[in-house]
């Protein structure tokens, strides 16, 4: 092999190895205004979320947040959600995909997911690094090596990108009952990652999602 085709098959590798594929002002901007937003909104909802905290007790047993492993980038981490299922929603201890009408969710389980309310604590996460607001649901391990053998390449849709709060497929679909369904809601993830990978391109997406996510909110069809 000689010096010069060493040297392009050394490019190459390092070109793999790294987050090149995602401009530079994508990665910086997008974290900033991560840390912008999520520190603002738990300033600014911080009453609304006392008010959460007090309703979730009074409205049943059980802790007011919901602590959940998920799957991240290269990593797992816990989340941090307002609980709005009863305590005992997978007391078979089978990781079950939440569905429409569930009638797993309390009441007040019920209007914190109408209104995402129930997400507001993952602003945590994305201050600690573990999350985006924008980017593809992290999904619960177990379920992902469950995915993984109907869809290959699954855990691919956080590969140099963060899992988000919101993303390009919660905005195009429902909540999704069972494994077989999810093959859209990969592409929708796959379609978002390479829809970021340069500045202009990473604004009208993160816009455009996020315009659809506050009007989901406004409108309480979450």
């Amino acid at each position: 092999m000689t010096y010069f085709s060493q040297t392009i098959e050394d490019s190459e590798i390092r070109h793999i190895t790294s987050n090149s594929y995602i401009h530079p002002i994508v990665k910086y901007g997008k974290r900033g205004f991560d840390l912008i937003f999520s520190l603002c909104a738990l300033v600014i909802l911080s009453p609304v979320l006392v008010c959460v905290a007090i309703a979730i007790k009074v409205d049943s047993k059980g802790p007011v947040f919901y602590l959940q492993t998920r799957s991240g980038q290269d990593k797992l981490f816990t989340i941090i959600k307002f609980r709005s299922m009863h305590t005992d929603a997978e007391k078979a201890g089978k990781a079950l995909l939440a569905v429409k009408g569930d009638p797993r969710i309390t009441p007040v389980g019920r209007f914190l997911r109408k209104t995402r309310l129930d997400e507001v604590p993952q602003f945590v996460n994305i201050i600690r690094g573990d999350m985006s607001l924008i980017g593809p649901r992290p999904e619960r391990p177990e379920l992902t090596s469950e995915i993984e053998k109907k869809m290959p390449f699954f855990s691919e849709r956080t590969y140099h990108v963060l899992p988000g709060i919101t993303g390009l497929a919660q905005t195009k679909q429902s909540y999704l009952d069972s494994v077989n369904n999810i093959g859209q809601k990969l592409a929708f993830d796959h379609a978002y990652s390479l829809a970021i990978t340069n500045p202009g391109n990473w604004l009208k997406t993160d816009l455009s999602i996020l315009i659809k996510t506050v009007l989901t909110v406004v409108k309480c069809n979450g």
